[in-house]
């Protein structure tokens, strides 16, 4: 046997003890191979409150399962290991936790490093045909970790009590049942994270995660669709789709929250629609648009239209509770920053609802005067046509491709494009709507679309039209008799 057979059959040998290898220890290969992209962004986050809310078959569960063991083993590859990291996995009942959420966490820890094995119920020998209490693993620091196991269908009261570095919610917990656990990470700085497809409609997550109306800057979250699992076949995907309905794929194939109706902008998509800021060019600078408050938020953002007639939504201000000093100081600050153009009189250009014009017998002079004096010219003439500005918006969000993008710095404009709801009469709900009311306001400024051409009729349309309007006067006539 010659040297260069040596090299192949040496080779081969390391390929298979490679495949073996990672055949043991699942989570190499995760990380290697099966990993998408959407996954990463969640494993990257830096926040200590992630949720992905994904569809069936979108790999949510596998990145909550591999979160989890990273923390674990202390061998996570974007987050600071601890040596004696403590943590729950949380699923809605027992036998949902043997099936998936347990299930995962075993095929993804490698047995070598598995101390012990508590069973709820079962046999240790063969932990995945019974319930899991909870698992010590020997982690990277030669310590010991623990990973407990709970089920929501044991209520609130079970969840007290323990000092956690992380709990994963596979599937939507009870409110309860995650305000407990969010208490449980804060004395070890810990990190709750959710893996979950959206079933039951606008419940608490919708507005605590999704919309995060507590503002809370460590909450992140993510969705995940069948596309973004590079690893489903086309063939699977188009199976799934012919057995779904449009309102079932929803939630089962884009892991959106859903009503089935009421929402103004369901063709807003943020996956489409919001985009990371860049700089504008001078020459697309065009208003900002106000809308006024006091004990509201009076919110402002700052529009730009590229050659092509896009709009941009680049950068905003939103606040309550302040005087108008402190708002045209704030509004005028960003412009700055930004290097956004004036008119002839050093002002900023803005347009503002037609309301601030009037005086009331509180001032001797209207917002509209007041924001001009402090350097911010407005003008108050803006179309307030309510259905004509839902419609042109929901044109701009449903072409191909978008014709309207907003800065991810605009948080509480796309806040408040996921929760606007119908209300009764054909009329939105007034609640939380200050910067739609300004969106509509900058896009009626702008001119509207031109209509579509008419084609020009071929001769023998014309002569159709002919002949049909030729028998349509002789049974005319001949009715007459």
């Amino acid at each position: 046997m010659d040297e260069n057979e040596k090299e192949k059959i040496l080779a081969i040998l390391g390929i298979e003890r490679e495949l073996a290898r990672r055949a043991k220890e699942p989570l190499r290969g995760y990380n290697r191979e099966k990993v998408h992209l959407k996954q990463m962004e969640f494993h990257r986050s830096d926040k200590r409150n992630r949720w992905v809310f994904g569809g069936n078959r979108s790999g949510k569960t596998e990145c909550g399962a591999a979160e989890c063991v990273w923390m674990a083993l202390g061998e996570h590859p974007y987050k600071p290991n601890r040596s004696d990291a403590q943590g729950w996995v949380v699923s809605l009942t027992q036998q949902v936790q043997r099936d998936v959420a347990q299930a995962k966490v075993l095929k993804y820890l490698p047995p070598r490093r598995i101390e012990d094995i508590v069973m709820a119920s079962g046999r240790k020998g063969a932990p995945e045909y019974g319930v899991i209490d909870h698992i010590v693993v020997r982690n990277a620091f030669g310590g010991f970790s623990k990973i407990g196991f709970k089920s929501c269908d044991q209520g609130r009261e079970k969840f007290q009590g323990a000092s956690l570095d992380f709990v994963w919610f596979d599937e939507e917990p009870p409110a309860d049942v995650y305000e407990e656990c969010r208490m449980r990470v804060f004395d070890r700085g810990g990190y709750i994270f959710g893996t979950m497809t959206p079933l039951k409609g606008l419940t608490w997550v919708y507005g605590e995660i999704e919309l995060n109306e507590r503002g809370d800057p460590e909450v992140w979250c993510t969705h995940m669709e069948w596309k973004d699992n590079p690893y489903l076949g086309a063939a699977e995907v188009e199976g799934m789709t012919a057995l779904m309905s449009e309102e079932e794929q929803q939630s089962r194939r884009f892991g959106r929250f859903h009503t089935g109706q009421g929402l103004v902008y369901p063709e807003f998509d943020p996956e489409r629609h919001v985009i990371d800021p860049f700089d504008v060019p001078a020459d697309w600078q065009c208003e900002v648009s106000i809308d006024p408050g006091l004990r509201n938020p009076t919110s402002c953002h700052f529009y730009a239209v590229d050659r092509d007639g896009r709009i941009y939504v680049v950068a905003e201000h939103y606040e309550r509770g302040r005087d108008i000093d402190w708002h045209a100081e704030r509004i005028l600050a960003i412009a700055d920053a930004l290097g956004w153009r004036r008119d002839s009189s050093g002002r900023l250009r803005a347009l503002i609802d037609s309301a601030a014009s009037q005086r009331t017998l509180a001032s001797e002079k209207s917002v509209a005067e007041l924001f001009l004096e402090r350097g911010i010219s407005v003008n108050t003439r803006v179309n307030k046509d309510l259905y004509s500005g839902i419609q042109r918006i929901k044109s701009l969000f449903c072409k191909d491709p978008p014709e309207i993008f907003i800065f991810k710095s605009c948080v509480n404009l796309i806040r408040e494009l996921k929760g606007y709801w119908w209300g009764e009469g054909d009329r939105p709900r007034k609640i939380d709507d200050h910067a739609l009311d300004e969106l509509r306001y900058f896009v009626m400024s702008r001119p509207a679309p031109a209509p579509l051409p008419v084609a020009e009729k071929s001769v023998i349309q014309r002569d159709k039209e002919t002949l049909v309007r030729a028998a349509r006067r002789e049974r005319s006539w001949m009715t007459r008799f």
